[in-house]
């Protein structure tokens, strides 16, 4: 099996074509010819991913966010680019288009905190919104996604109102705050939240969990593998072990 054959497979369950204008998913470095003797399946490309695609003998990454987001305008031994080149590496990149499509990182953030009758948001259709199971004081429901998610830490504002409508958004959804609000949500999990839209969710009333880009994608990785290892007749995939969190929480 190939490169092109991976890419097909993760292009039917979610299409490169759903991506949001200013991405660059696909594939991103490598030759779509090329025989797949392993993959390696990670968030992000790091400088341990690569050491850990060698050690393991794989030739192809597969990540969430695109090793290469803005133009190059050069490539030079610093960069990972010049690094997976070296090694041979292949790597694709599915971001928004999985964040959008059914089954993908929304779908599944929905599912770990086990939200019913999920819903998608317009205009992008990346934000889902669903009911748990009993409603919840805006304290209780901050524990409950920690656990939920099983976070090592998370921040959080109280919106005054008990939550039992909840939108969802991986990474970083700050800027949706609007159409959650509009959603009749009272609970918002997102990652990356900037200070002034928390500000923002205490004046309108709506409590807003800042549950890390890392915690809130990650989970996504397990759906990921299982694509690549479908399209490869279950030969040589894992999730990479060196991915991690950049971040350190003490």
């Amino acid at each position: 099996m190939t490169v092109q054959d991976v890419y097909n497979k993760i292009d039917q369950a979610a299409p490169f074509s759903l991506a949001m204008e200013f991405d660059n998913p696909g594939l991103l470095v490598g030759d779509p010819s090329e025989e797949v003797n392993g993959a390696l399946v990670a968030l992000d490309v790091t400088d341990e991913v690569i050491s850990e695609a060698v050690s393991r003998g794989a030739n192809l990454i597969v990540t969430h966010h695109p090793v290469i987001y803005s133009p190059l305008k050069r490539v030079t031994s610093d960069l990972l680019v010049w690094k997976l080149v070296r090694e041979n590496l292949s790597v694709i990149s599915a971001h928004t288009n999985l964040d959008i499509a059914r089954g993908g990182v929304n779908d599944i953030l929905a599912e770990k905190l086990a939200l019913s009758g999920v819903e998608t948001l317009p205009p992008d259709h990346m934000v889902r919104v669903g009911t748990v199971e009993r409603g919840m004081t805006p304290p209780e429901f901050a524990y409950y996604v920690k656990r939920m998610l099983e976070l090592p830490a998370e921040r959080y504002c109280d919106g005054g109102q008990a939550v039992e409508r909840v939108a969802v958004c991986g990474g970083s959804g700050g800027s949706c705050l609007e159409e959650v609000i509009a959603s009749g949500a009272q609970a918002f999990v997102t990652g990356d939240v900037k200070h002034s839209v928390m500000l923002e969710a205490v004046h309108r009333g709506i409590t807003l969990i800042d549950a890390g880009h890392y915690g809130t994608e990650h989970h996504v990785l397990g759906y990921l593998s299982g694509l690549v290892r479908d399209a490869l007749g279950g030969d040589a995939v894992a999730i990479a072990r060196s991915d991690a969190d950049p971040a350190t929480v003490i």
